[in-house]
């Protein structure tokens, strides 16, 4: 990756205590547990509480990701927090996130590329490093899609969970660390998959409101069919740019969106279940925040072991995409 190999150092975590099961969705919307899990393969999902927002979930995952790291607060040159659900509009939640961990030495900045923000958060970061610019970044996705996600609407509303995780990048012995990445996008489906209401384009009016223009909206089998198709090929790429072959791979780390999708990609990739990072089922969709939490809880588990050969890979709004390898 050019002058410096660049790692991740240090994992956290952080998802609220409040979960939101799917028997309690079959008393909010016309759905039951059995289509849930088939379809989807989730079976609960976390809320944050009322005060909560996604500089707070954030925060505690990057304690967490600091700690591990053996780094300080102090240590950081850059903060960026992956989300489509910022605290406001600006300032940024790196900004909000900054003041909190007392990280004054830190620039900050929001990242949005939906759920493959994390990824792309992760190329930045690293290319910010291997060049020498910076030598500790924070890379954080955080979201609350509980505040954004329509509790009528049975397609959309028992995909979403709120949560954080998050990462300390930083140099690491020749051999290790990121080898490769894939980032994509394609604007001209961006109607699939997003929220209308709140910018400049459709500001927030009696009208928005009524409409629910400030609730996700997707179209569910267009998004799918994207999915399926782009995981299984952005993996490829990744693999083939860091001269590595499928039988490489230790543990893929996917978006947790959807069960079906992540079965796809295992197959296009020649992989068992038993490699790659699934918990879905405990935290339904947290957009940026899926990746870094699999990763941290795969950490936690000691599914990771010093020399594999990770792949990241995620898909999102925009249309969005993106895959890396890593060597832990």
């Amino acid at each position: 990756m050019g002058l410096h190999p660049v790692g991740i150092i240090g994992t956290g975590k952080y998802v609220p205590e409040r979960i939101l099961t799917n028997q309690q969705l079959e008393q909010m919307v016309e759905t039951n547990d059995e289509w849930i899990v088939t379809r989807t393969g989730i079976k609960e999902r976390r809320m944050a509480a009322e005060a909560e927002a996604t500089s707070d979930l954030a925060y505690e995952a990057a304690k967490q990701a600091i700690a591990a790291a053996g780094v300080t607060a102090e240590d950081l040159d850059l903060i960026i927090v992956s989300t489509i659900t910022p605290d406001m509009f600006f300032p940024s939640t790196a900004c909000l996130l900054q003041t909190k961990l007392g990280a004054t030495k830190a620039a900050a900045f929001d990242l949005s590329a939906a759920c493959s923000g994390f990824i792309y958060g992760l190329a930045t970061a690293t290319n910010m490093i291997a060049t020498g610019m910076y030598n500790h970044v924070l890379v954080v996705g955080a979201e609350t899609l509980s505040r954004i996600t329509d509790y009528t609407d049975r397609n959309t509303c028992i995909l979403f969970g709120d949560g954080a995780g998050a990462v300390v990048l930083g140099q690491v012995e020749e051999g290790r660390g990121f080898r490769s990445f894939e980032l994509g996008a394609d604007g001209s489906g961006g109607e699939l998959l997003k929220v209308g209401g709140g910018g400049s384009r459709m500001p927030s009016s009696e009208h928005s409101i009524a409409t629910k223009q400030h609730f996700i909206h997707m179209a569910g089998n267009d998004v799918f069919k994207f999915a399926v198709r782009i995981m299984g090929s952005a993996a490829e790429d990744a693999l083939a740019k860091a001269g590595l072959a499928k039988e490489d791979v230790d543990l893929l780390i996917p978006h947790q969106a959807n069960i079906r999708i992540i079965q796809s990609a295992l197959n296009r990739l020649n992989l068992p279940e038993e490699k790659a990072m699934i918990n879905l089922d405990k935290y339904g969709n947290m957009s940026a925040a899926s990746i870094p939490v699999a990763l941290a809880e795969a950490v936690e588990q000691n599914r990771v072991k010093e020399g594999d050969t990770l792949v990241f890979v995620g898909f999102g709004g925009g249309l969005t995409w993106g895959a890396s390898v890593l060597v832990w």
